[in-house]
């Protein structure tokens, strides 16, 4: 048996006979005086067998760190040679300094030309001014604000809100027909461009695909469009308004489809689902532990600006928003965000909100990050953007592991909308497609290259992957993001992480410039033919 006498007798004389051999060791005549010790001269009189080499690096010492709180510095290279990293005019020497930030200031659109860090990884609940004045600061600064927005969008895009004639969203809203990006004045068409290399574009400054920032950076956080804002006006915002038009974005409230009931289409028969009906559509249908999941899916939280506190951006304390604000119906309404995995705000990438549906054949679900389940993401969601430390102020969301469970199991029911021209290996079947359907597919296996990242069931590879954009532009990069599934893509508009091509029209010109692939002109009317038919 343990004797505990004898143990701490034990400890006591191990713990002695330390402090005297560092009291010896102190009170050497190269040390008189006892701690501190002097480490640099004590080594300075050391003997060495061999001159000094160097190892190309350095490891400063502090002279009058006491032996007990001794950590050792950090290595720092020596010789190494400045250089770009093949950056070019993206490395941060070659860019602007973030402006200076700070909730609700306004900040250029530009922002890719910036770079750096922030003042701050932490954020606080606390506002810039007493709340009257916050609303009064936002009343004066919106107007101006929104003007300027409009403007900067209409010189990026023609928003003419020309329809296709052919084809529909799966709810019946129609397409909107491309491209509508702007091409400079030296730019004679999107053919003539591609032909140029992409420094020559670079030069020249003819890229019309550049990055969008939030129209209010700075603040940034959910910004939900107008069709949304008119069904749910305790969304809408006292500083900023969305800049996509209604007509360029998802259909709402989309159509629903389950795995376990395709034979009932759109489950939902046009309405949206709230906390308040989802009983009344899906009792009988789900699972009880898929109940709760969506129960969840729907249930208000507060937010990092949409609260009950004067931490917010709507002129009423809100109950918050849930996951199916943004994701509506299992799928999306257009919404924006700032992705939540960098800082300062200036450096976030602006963000749509991706459709859930299909997410059961997914294993990438953030844009720049590598979470690997439905679970994981349901736990995981940025309602505080990325900043946990203003859950105490405002409310966490407390979800419990078992219920993020099945928040994600009721994820991974949605289904993709009905493709009736492909076959059961994704094919088109050609007794049902059009030639320029059937010649489009040629191309997304062939000379467009689209199958390099688009393949199997859901048209994705669940890679992440850098386009390395910034060779067409002065800019920062934005680095590598997931690649999204292409199953059901008529229905997601807009394209890219950001929303910078509206149509599928600009995403075909994008990629046909960015892979430089020579399309003609009818090769890009054939491709679109054939996603529109997935």
């Amino acid at each position: 048996m343990l004797n505990p006498g004898r143990i701490f007798r034990g400890s006591l004389a191990v713990f002695g006979a330390g402090v005297l051999i560092g009291y010896f060791l102190a009170r050497q005549p190269d040390n008189p005086a006892g701690f501190p010790v002097d480490f640099d001269r004590a080594l300075a009189a050391e003997p060495s067998s061999s001159p000094p080499r160097d190892r190309g690096y350095t490891t400063p010492r502090t002279p009058t760190t006491p032996l007990h709180l001794l950590q050792s510095p950090a290595a720092v290279a020596t010789n190494r040679q400045e250089h770009d990293f093949g950056l070019g005019d993206g490395h941060i020497s070659k860019l602007l300094p973030y402006p200076p930030g700070g909730k609700g200031v306004r900040t250029p659109f530009d922002l890719w030309r910036y770079a750096g860090a922030g003042d701050s990884s932490f954020g606080t609940p606390t506002l810039p001014m007493p709340w009257d004045k916050w609303v009064e600061f936002h009343r004066d600064q919106k107007p101006k604000l929104m003007a300027d927005v409009k403007a900067y969008m209409n010189r990026r895009f023609n928003f003419s809100g020309a329809a296709l004639a052919s084809a529909k969203m799966s709810g019946g809203k129609a397409i909107m027909k491309g491209p509508v990006a702007r091409l400079p004045l030296a730019a004679a068409s999107f053919e003539e461009l591609a032909k140029l290399s992409a420094d020559e574009i670079k030069r020249r400054d003819l890229f019309p695909f550049k990055p969008l920032a939030h129209p209010l950076q700075t603040t940034a956080h959910m910004l939900f469009p107008q069709q949304w804002t008119m069904a749910h006006p305790e969304h809408e915002r006292i500083d900023v308004d969305f800049d996509i038009p209604d007509e360029y974005l998802p259909e709402f409230p989309p159509p629903l489809f389950l795995t376990t009931h395709k034979e009932l289409g759109d489950v939902t028969r046009g309405r949206e689902v709230t906390l308040g009906n989802y009983y009344e559509i899906f009792n009988g249908l789900l699972t009880a532990e898929q109940m709760e999941g969506l129960k969840e899916l729907l249930r208000p939280s507060p937010t990092t600006w949409f609260n009950q506190t004067t931490h917010r951006v709507t002129l009423e304390p809100s109950a918050g928003v849930s996951c199916l604000s943004c994701h509506v119906n299992g799928h999306s309404n257009g919404a924006i965000e700032l992705a939540p995995d960098s800082r300062p705000n200036q450096a976030r990438l602006r963000v749509d909100t991706p459709t859930l549906r299909g997410n059961f054949n997914l294993m990438q679900f953030s844009s720049k990050r590598s979470i690997r389940s439905m679970d994981h993401f349901a736990e995981v969601e940025e309602y505080f953007d990325g900043d946990p430390g203003l859950m105490q102020a405002i409310g966490p969301r407390g979800v419990q592991k078992q219920i993020s469970n099945r928040m994600g199991d009721f994820n991974a029911i949605l289904d993709f909308p009905p493709a009736p021209k492909l076959g059961p290996l994704y094919k088109l079947i050609p007794e049902k497609a059009t030639a320029a359907e059937l010649r489009g597919e040629k191309l997304f296996h062939g000379k467009a290259q689209c199958v390099a990242c688009h393949s199997g069931p859901a048209f994705v590879d669940d890679y992440m992957h850098d386009l390395k954009v910034e060779r067409f532009y002065a800019g920062r990069p934005e680095g590598p993001i997931k690649t999204f599934p292409l199953r059901g893509i008529k229905d997601s508009p807009p394209y890219l992480h950001d929303g910078r091509l509206p149509t599928l029209h600009d995403a075909v010109e994008f990629f046909n410039v960015v892979l430089e692939l020579k399309l003609s002109k009818d090769e890009k009317d054939d491709l679109v033919a054939y996603l529109l038919c997935l």
